[in-house]
């Protein structure tokens, strides 16, 4: 599975949305250099105030660009950067990812995904109505959380719009995706 990256983005400062660059920069066992939630332990305002000890799973937020469109078709304009994320993606399918699947970029970085973020009220807050959007139900019943996955970064290097993104997936039984 090969994708693309449309867009980065990064913030020293905890905000809901994140304004975009030309590139960011990722360093192994950190996350996104000079972002707000760059560190090994959490940096979430909310898990930091549970524990500020736990290791960091949400170094690097991605959402598809594919959620974007949707939301478009729902009366939503949400353009990179605006769910806070770091990476936007076009072309791989983030939400059926298995836990430990690692995303290596076209110049060198590789981020290892840990989990689903779960949209926050900060989402309603940006844009009422917003959340209900985002949410859905499988064919079981089971809640959909559609604003992206977060991961680790395994190996550092720089990332621009246009890169590549391949998929690979770890070895035996694949482990579905949970809220980190």
């Amino acid at each position: 599975m090969v994708g693309h990256v449309v867009a980065v983005a990064r913030s020293e400062r905890h905000e809901f949305t994140k304004p975009r660059v030309e590139s960011i920069r990722l360093v192994a066992g950190l996350g996104v250099d000079g972002d707000a939630h760059s560190g090994r332990t959490v940096q979430h305002r909310s898990r930091v105030r549970e524990d500020p000890t736990q290791p960091n799973l949400r170094q690097v937020h991605l959402i598809h660009a594919e959620l974007f469109d949707e939301l478009a078709g729902k009366g939503y304009s949400i353009a990179a950067g605006e769910l806070g994320e770091n990476v936007t993606t076009r072309g791989i399918a983030l939400l059926d990812l298995p836990t430990g699947a690692l995303l290596k970029f076209g110049r060198g970085p590789v981020v290892e995904v840990k989990g689903l973020r779960n949209p926050c009220r900060q989402i309603e807050a940006y844009r009422a109505g917003l959340v209900a959007a985002v949410l859905d139900r499988d064919a079981d019943g089971g809640l959909v959380r559609k604003t992206g996955v977060m991961g680790i970064v395994i190996a550092g290097g720089e990332i621009r719009g246009g890169d590549d993104i391949e998929v690979v997936l770890p070895p035996g039984e694949h482990r579905k995706l949970e809220v980190v």
